[in-house]
């Protein structure tokens, strides 16, 4: 598989004005910038176990351990990828091994995992392991894609050479009646590009699906509402419309789909989406709460801005911390609701602890607002809303250059960076390269000195200069020979650098920002 085809997307004073007029200083998004910001169709992987499954998603995501991944503070399960694949943004969905009759409560799960993400996925890719034939297991799949009406695309997996491709049973899976078959390696890749290129072939380009969304204006705020089943979702939704649009119930899994409201509040244009805790389906039971992850994927990647419901007398929960990873994952602004304060103040509870003990288990998410109110009674839910609002402005805050380079300067003459194998590592020059969320890329002489925990320095220092309470993403590269900056008061470049033009573009930054 080509490298250039497929990536994983990747995480003083305050000065408001810069968020309320953004600049137009810095580069344009690149493709990477572009697909973070648009609605992406969901692709889910399933089969029996022991196929592949987990390697093929690997192989996409673009790192080795898909199950467990290491997150500032928290440790958690992922089954799921943010991927370009040829200017197509989509998200992978990861399953475990779907097993047909099984007494056991946790495979039960597993199996209604996978059901759930066929379910909700734009396409499906169905692994079979092509060394050992065709089971009943796999003919127990394809019976229930094929109920599904997705469509699916066979991998043949474990054909790691031209030699196991003769030996193979791949062809054997036509049987499956489903057209589309590729014989793959998902350990060393072969024959992935044909499968992906087919897979995501009616998908959107990146680029026309940021148009298409622009076109809705750029002071629509999307909004989604998400959270546990019965947190007070729909509740919050009906509060803050003034009306009973969403039907709300104390039975979980009342919302069935996502849905759209519209709202106008001071001035301004909400699109409020109430995601669904759970299906309401007797094929998915209320046993498999977690799995709303999937459903709410969906609707993070066509917000702005996250309102994330806890219920007051059981937040902090692992559900709790899985959504607002992955919020903070995809790069949104998240406000967090403790719904139902009116029941937890009467017994006692002091909201300050309350707040403590929130903020130490979403370590990640320490810069999101906190809001404590009531659905019901209407305490504080319109606060909420502005804050998404004021978010929103942080998502699409653009800093201008010299203002960046300016903290930059601060930065290094406060709190240089470590040594790299004993030799000093120069920070040049910064500038905002995306929004939404804030992108801003550093150029150094030694980018791989620098740090993590330098780089979580730099973003708090950015916090702190211009109050941005979502996520921000730092990325830092090579000092190319073009971009070489002259000493203050010389034009002396390198031999056939352009010296004239280049000093033109780097006047500006050559006095203050000469490491010498």
């Amino acid at each position: 598989m080509s490298d250039d085809k497929v990536t994983a997307d990747a995480d003083s004073v305050g000065d408001d004005a810069f968020l309320e007029n953004p600049g137009v200083e810095g580069e344009m998004p690149d493709d990477e910038g572009d697909a973070a910001n648009v609605p992406r169709p969901l692709v889910a992987i399933v089969g029996r176990p022991n196929v592949g499954k987990s390697t093929l998603f690997n192989r996409l995501a673009g790192y080795r351990n898909a199950l467990v991944e290491d997150f500032p503070g928290v440790t958690r399960d992922r089954h799921y990828a943010d991927v370009t694949w040829n200017r197509k943004a989509f998200t992978l969905v990861d399953t475990g091994g779907f097993i047909p009759e099984t007494d056991d409560k946790l495979l039960q799960q597993v199996r209604d995992q996978a059901r759930l993400a066929i379910e909700e996925a734009q396409a499906v890719i169905f692994v079979v392991d092509a060394m050992a034939g065709m089971s009943t297991a796999d003919e127990e799949v394809a019976r229930l894609l094929r109920r599904s009406g997705k469509p699916v695309v066979v991998a043949a997996n474990k054909v790691d050479s031209e030699k196991r491709a003769v030996e193979g049973l791949a062809s054997d899976f036509y049987a499956l009646g489903f057209p589309s078959l590729h014989a793959i390696s998902a350990e060393h890749g072969r024959g992935v590009d044909d499968l992906m290129d087919e897979v995501t072939e009616s998908f959107p380009d990146i680029h026309e699906a940021a148009a298409a969304q622009k076109n809705e204006g750029p002071d629509v705020c999307r909004v989604a509402i998400i959270g546990r089943p019965n947190v007070g979702k729909s509740t919050l939704v009906n509060r803050l419309l003034g009306e009973e649009r969403m039907v709300a119930s104390e039975v979980p899994g009342t919302t069935t789909d996502s849905v759209d409201a519209r709202l106008t509040f001071q001035g301004r244009d909400f699109v409020l989406t109430d995601t669904a805790g759970i299906r309401k389906k007797s094929s998915i039971s209320a046993r498999v709460e977690q799995f709303s992850v999937m459903r709410a994927l969906k609707s993070i990647d066509r917000s702005d801005v996250v309102i994330l419901i806890m219920d007051a007398e059981n937040a902090g929960v692992d559900q709790d911390l899985r959504l607002a990873s992955i919020a903070a994952d995809k790069g949104r602004g998240v406000v967090l609701l403790v719904n139902k304060w009116d029941l937890a103040d009467p017994a006692g509870v002091k909201q300050k602890t309350f707040e403590e003990d929130l903020r130490r288990q979403l370590p990640f998410l320490s810069y999101a607002p906190i809001v404590f109110g009531s659905a019901l009674t209407g305490k504080a839910v319109f606060r909420a809303l502005k804050l998404a609002g004021e978010l929103d402005g942080h998502m699409k805050a653009r800093i201008p250059t010299p203002v960046l380079n300016d903290l930059l300067q601060s930065i290094v003459d406060s709190h240089p960076a470590p040594l790299f194998n004993g030799s000093p590592v120069r920070l040049f020059y910064m500038a905002q390269t995306s929004s939404r969320p804030p992108a801003f890329t550093i150029t150094c002489n030694r980018p791989e000195g620098v740090t993590e925990d330098y780089k979580r320095y730099i973003t708090n220092r950015l916090r702190q200069a211009f109050g941005l309470q979502v996520p921000i993403r730092i990325v830092v590269r090579a000092k190319s020979k073009k971009e070489f900056v002259p000493k203050p008061g010389t034009t002396k470049g390198r031999p056939n650098q352009g010296k004239t033009k280049h000093f033109k573009t780097t006047e500006r930054l050559r006095t203050k920002y000469w490491n010498k």
